[in-house]
């Protein structure tokens, strides 16, 4: 069979540690999954999870010790970020229970979940997608992929952002409100998850407008460090 065009690069992310490539099938994000966040953006209480997505090619991979540079993306003037642990799948299922959910994850990661919000604050008023707030080119940066094998289950642990130095957020992974096994049951029951699916699980409160220079670093116990520069 020929293509009628050339083949784009697939996406990928490293893995921490090896010179492997982690290969991205889709990428899913858990909105309003910590608390404070969910107040911050006008939610209350343990709502029942909901998801959007990213395109795959929507990754920004970024070395470990190296600094990606996320251009700052056209139609915004407020582009804001949003520190996520990544969870990555590594077994394909659908209707996964909590209980065997460990057994589907690969690895986990530090993710950004980059936001045009002056484009999703329309698109909501408007009741529209939220697509072009939430999945234009290079809105996901991320960290390298630690092995499941040698992170364990991660159920807790310091989630951190800074700009510049500044502290933005802070959290704890035990804040969740959905954990990650909780989250791959629900979501598992509306998509059949495969390997290299990455799901990003939601961001802690203090999210806030970045601009062109901005140094971002953001750190997860055991897994490092994110640092990005919008340029």
């Amino acid at each position: 069979m020929q293509y009628a065009l050339p083949l784009h690069s697939p996406a990928a992310v490293p893995v921490a540690g090896t010179d492997e490539l982690f290969p991205v099938h889709r990428i899913y994000c858990v909105g309003r999954n910590y608390a404070e966040h969910a107040k911050e953006m006008g939610g209350t209480g343990r709502e029942a999870p909901f998801f959007f997505m990213k395109p795959a090619d929507a990754v920004l991979p970024v070395a470990s010790g190296g600094v990606g540079e996320m251009p700052y993306p056209p139609m915004t003037r407020d582009l804001q970020h949003e520190i996520e642990l990544v969870v990555a799948i590594g077994k394909d299922g659908q209707n996964i229970c909590a209980a065997d959910a460990m057994q589907h994850v690969w690895g986990y990661a530090i993710g950004l979940d980059m936001t045009r919000r002056d484009l999703q604050g329309e698109a909501k008023k408007l009741g529209r997608p939220w697509c072009t707030g939430k999945g234009f080119d290079h809105s996901a940066p991320i960290a390298p992929i630690h092995r499941f094998t040698e992170t364990g289950p991660i159920n807790g642990g310091a989630i951190a952002l800074t700009v510049n130095g500044t502290p933005r957020q802070e959290g704890d992974i035990a804040q969740l409100i959905w954990s990650v096994a909780e989250t791959i049951e629900h979501l598992s029951k509306y998509y059949a998850l495969q390997s290299g699916d990455l799901i990003f699980t939601g961001t802690p409160a203090g999210v806030g407008a970045v601009a062109v220079g901005d140094l971002l670093v953001g750190t997860i116990d055991r897994l490092g460090e994110l640092r990005v520069r919008i340029v």
